[in-house]
């Protein structure tokens, strides 16, 4: 149940909320046991001990504890006491009642990039590693590039960079044909970034716009188990970025098996537990 409540309840770089949640269930399991605890008097008639109670418990397979508590040392009397306490399994009907709905969910990359134009990058930002979805998709229009999700100068320059990268290369990507290489003719593209309330930006999306833009142009969709990182250039080169072992680990908490990273940050692998699986890959053209 630890491994549920992290999947499902905490997505941070620390372990506050984990905490948190722990103590929430414990607590809630203690006035569980208190509540069924029971306790059985027992008279100098053995044969009481056969009560149907104690039968069903026992049947059960309940744990018994005998318990000798002197009443009164003056004439000696003992009272004898069985009690009776019942195994606590935290369940996930338990999760959900005391934790409330799961705020997160292991299906949410495959059910997000369902669709071609839909990608799945990697960012850093002040409180660890990041997923971030980008969602790319055309209407009939001038040719212009629409940007939205609270996006910094860098990130939308990164955009534009990914556009034009794809549209020059349209023909070899098999994108077009040579006689349609205009991949903007009488439409617009429009590039967004959810959770627009968060600030977004720096370079390292890069690769990212480039997945979205080719599987929008080609209605192939993206691996829903892949995200990468990586700032690109105008030629195609795969830059080196920063944060990739807080990255790596934000893969790994959202349930991805592949990351893509650029060949120069093989080094920075050092740093990530061997139990995170990665495949890294240099793209240069």
């Amino acid at each position: 149940m630890v491994e549920v409540v992290i999947q499902r309840y905490t997505r941070e770089a620390g372990v506050r909320n984990l905490e948190r949640n722990l103590a929430a269930l414990a607590r809630a399991a203690a006035v569980r046991v208190a509540e069924q605890e029971q306790t059985i008097p027992l008279s100098k008639d053995m044969h009481r001990l056969a009560s149907p109670l104690l039968e069903n418990r026992l049947s059960e397979g309940t744990e018994v504890e005998m318990e000798i508590i002197p009443m009164n040392e003056s004439n000696h009397e003992i009272s004898n006491t069985f009690s009776i306490a019942s195994p606590l399994v935290v369940d996930e009907p338990m999760l959900e009642k005391v934790l409330g709905p799961p705020q997160f969910d292991d299906r949410e990359a495959a059910e997000r990039v369902a669709t071609p134009g839909i990608s799945v990058g990697l960012v850093w930002t002040a409180f660890g590693g990041e997923v971030q979805f980008v969602e790319a998709t055309s209407m009939a229009g001038k040719g212009e590039l629409h940007l939205t999700g609270q996006l910094g100068d860098v990130i939308k320059e990164s955009a534009q960079i990914a556009l034009t990268w794809v549209r020059a290369r349209a023909i070899d990507l098999k994108l077009a044909a040579a006689d349609e290489s205009n991949l903007l003719e009488g439409r617009d593209v429009h590039i967004h970034f959810p959770a627009g309330a968060t600030p977004k930006d720096g370079p390292s999306a890069g690769v990212t716009l480039v997945t979205a833009l080719v599987s929008l142009f080609s209605q192939k969709r993206v691996r829903a188990d892949t995200a990468m990182t990586g700032e690109m250039t105008l030629r195609g080169l795969v830059l080196p970025v920063g944060g990739i072992k807080d990255k790596i680990l934000a893969a790994h908490r959202y349930g991805i098996k592949r990351v893509i990273l650029p060949e120069r940050n093989l080094k920075d692998l050092a740093e990530v537990p061997c139990s995170c699986a990665w495949q890294s890959r240099d793209s240069t053209s």
